[in-house]
């Protein structure tokens, strides 16, 4: 898979930068998210650079056939019903494994948001895991795990220095329109 996932990642056009983040457990920040096509080349990223990252995915998607293909991607099934609790479910999750790396898109759309969800603050200051400010700049064509980002007990402001980095990076989405780092 690792070099197949290359090479497709060749014939699309894109770059890889760094590899697989050292520690069993992340959470990687996957910015800026204005297409469903950034699952697929981060997906292809995480592979080629031999890593196996994870998503999570509403549980009602996993049906056949697609659910086997979402599964294979890295795909989890997550409950959004009434009543379940996605943060909890990952704080679980977290807890029960060995070996996650798991990708999360804090703008919980691909339409424009000024307003990023702080639920992978909550999980990573409960479970102690790091975060990485993963990117897929569709200007430049190049995907990275990016840097180690440091959280505080302060969500609001963390996510603010998060889409400083981003802005200063200067990185762009499929659809550029649709991403905004304003506070």
């Amino acid at each position: 898979m690792k070099q197949l996932s290359k090479f497709l990642l060749k014939i699309f056009g894109w770059k890889t930068v760094g590899g697989v983040a050292p520690e069993n457990k992340c959470i990687i920040i996957g910015a800026p998210h204005t297409s469903s096509w950034d699952f697929v080349i981060s997906s292809l990223y995480y592979r080629a650079v031999g890593g196996v990252a994870n998503v999570l995915v509403k549980k009602e998607l996993f049906f056949w056939p697609i659910g086997g293909v979402i599964r294979s991607m890295g795909g989890i099934p997550i409950d959004r019903s009434k009543g379940a609790n996605a943060i909890r479910q990952t704080i679980k999750l977290f807890n029960e494994s060995e070996y996650l790396h798991l990708a999360i898109s804090p703008e919980g759309s691909r339409k424009r948001t000024k307003n990023w969800k702080a639920g992978f603050h909550i999980i990573a200051s409960e479970t102690k895991v790091p975060i990485y400010l993963g990117s897929y700049d569709w200007g430049k064509k190049v995907v990275t795990l990016g840097v180690k980002f440091e959280i505080t007990e302060d969500s609001k402001e963390d996510i603010k220095r998060m889409k400083d980095f981003y802005r200063e990076k200067g990185i762009q989405g499929r659809f550029p329109g649709q991403f905004t780092t304003e506070h």
